[in-house]
């Protein structure tokens, strides 16, 4: 669906990209095409997309797919495929803002691991990826839209700026990369950055993950949201005022980590706040 041809279809039914919903529609076919591509999806799967929009996704989805249920939060997007029966028929429409949506329930009616594909509103994608952190144990993978900033953050490595909390703790679950780089006029209206799609593994279990093997995630989250929380700080600082330890104590903690309480939460490999997280529980018992 070309960029003309979208703003003439939404013209002609009464729809527009509205900015609280923060709607962006892929406009090109071929480009909805490589990204089911990447899923390598059968005729067995049960696919969850988020963000239906004029169903450039859809479609192709629905033809790689056994089935494709579909969250949609804008009431008239639904209103205009169940009027129109612009979809195919293994296609269901849920009216459904994805941060309320309940990932058991979705899990339940895809017959297992749910399989994302999303393309959803920019302001929404940190609090997206943070559920589906959450809910890791029930996510299969995920091939996510992105702006292109953010899929560097999730993607980067210690030392780099832009390597923080979303980057710890989505690798305590999941593999990242970024598969494919897509350019604004790819949308309608066109967005000011380039968009990535960041592919994310979470079953099989990455090799990482199991390596680090169980750990208390609340703790993890606490930890590392800390740490970065005033990032120009030192860890021992950062991590005092979480309140979770007395500053001596939480000193104690980072050098049996074999860290130094000067170093920077920014120079911390995932591993070595994992082992830190074992030694700050331990001592918490007590």
């Amino acid at each position: 669906m070309a960029y003309q041809q979208t703003k003439a279809l939404l013209k002609q039914h009464g729809l527009a990209p509205t900015k609280k919903l923060g709607q962006n529609f892929l406009v090109h076919r071929h480009t909805a095409e490589r990204i089911v591509n990447l899923a390598h999806l059968s005729k067995q799967d049960t696919v969850l997309e988020v963000g239906v929009g004029l169903g450039a996704l859809t479609v192709p989805l629905a033809a790689a797919a056994g089935q494709v249920i579909g969250l949609e939060a804008d009431s008239g997007i639904i209103r205009f495929h169940t009027e129109h029966h612009t979809l195919p028929d293994n296609v269901r429409l849920i009216h459904q803002d994805v941060l309320k949506a309940d990932f058991n329930e979705l899990a339940q009616q895809c017959g297992g691991r749910l399989k994302i594909i999303a393309n959803l509103p920019y302001s929404i994608s940190s609090p997206f990826l943070f559920k589906l952190i959450e809910h890791h144990a029930l996510v299969e993978y995920g091939f996510v839209m992105l702006q292109k900033e953010v899929g560097r953050r999730l993607t980067a490595h210690p030392g780099n700026k832009e390597y923080g909390a979303p980057t710890l703790l989505l690798a305590s679950c999941a593999a990242s990369k970024i598969v494919m780089t897509i350019k604004p006029d790819e949308f309608h209206p066109r967005p000011k950055v380039d968009s990535v799609i960041c592919g994310l593994t979470f079953n099989p279990v990455p090799d990482r993950v199991q390596r680090i093997g169980a750990i208390n995630y609340p703790l993890l989250k606490k930890v590392v949201n800390g740490a970065f929380g005033q990032r120009r700080k030192t860890l021992l600082n950062s991590l005092t005022s979480t309140g979770l330890l007395e500053k001596k104590i939480m000193a104690t903690c980072i050098t049996k980590a074999g860290l130094s309480p000067s170093i920077r939460a920014e120079r911390l490999t995932l591993e070595e706040f994992v082992t830190l997280v074992r030694i700050i529980e331990e001592n918490l018992h007590l």
